[in-house]
């Protein structure tokens, strides 16, 4: 890559962006472009400013991360993404690893590592925090979840897992279909499919379930 690596940082928390584009803008051969606040800016900065990596946050409120990485891959596929999430659970990495996402990070790692990842996806690799790592295999096809990793949850089609997210949340049937542009009816075929996949047999449980699995965040 010519010239320096251009970054944009997306991060719901002010403090958290503005720090780390601080650290970011110190270091020689990084140019910080941009701080959006959720995935839905992310999408219009990339557009506005072409950054060649995106640091982006997991757990934001508004659109779901995993379908903005997909729509700025078709946009900006020369733009690679790095997640960075406080949270650990295989529903995210497997999402991360679905949309082609080059790195995952924790937010236990230092800034250096954060810098290290850029580096590393900007001349063309990838980068896991070695939790990760630990639970995905890496073949000539790509990197995939382990099959020890995998959960029920793993068997949910992405439309079920936003049902279920907005469940652990305690919105109403009414309320989720509202939400998601959909019929009370769609709500309903979701949910019976949710419980029929996760051996669950009331709303209750499904909540249960979520938190367990960390799908109630954001």
């Amino acid at each position: 890559m010519n010239g320096n690596i251009r970054v944009l940082i997306v991060d719901d928390h002010a403090l958290v962006r503005g720090a780390l584009s601080e650290r970011l803008k110190r270091e020689p051969g990084l140019d910080v472009v941009g701080g959006a606040g959720d995935a839905g800016e992310a999408i219009r900065m990339t557009l506005d400013h072409n950054p060649d990596i995106v640091v982006m946050d997991i757990d934001m409120p508004g659109m779901i991360c995993f379908d903005a990485a997909r729509e700025i891959a078709s946009l900006r596929p020369e733009t690679r993404v790095i997640f960075l999430s406080a949270f650990l659970h295989d529903w995210y990495i497997q999402q991360a690893l679905h949309v082609k996402a080059r790195g995952y990070l924790t937010k236990r790692e230092p800034p250096e590592k954060v810098i290290t990842a850029i580096r590393e996806v900007a001349s063309g690799g990838a980068y896991f925090s070695e939790e990760v790592r630990a639970r995905i295999v890496v073949d000539r096809n790509g990197a995939t979840l382990s099959e020890d990793a995998k959960s029920l949850v793993s068997t949910l089609t992405t439309r079920e897992v936003e049902v279920l997210r907005y469940i652990a949340r305690g919105l109403s049937k009414k309320e989720i279909a509202h939400i998601m542009h959909i019929s009370a009816k769609t709500v309903d075929k979701h949910s019976t499919n949710l419980m029929s996949k996760l051996r669950i047999h009331d709303r209750v449980e499904l909540a249960r379930y979520a938190i367990r699995e960390g799908l109630a965040e954001a």
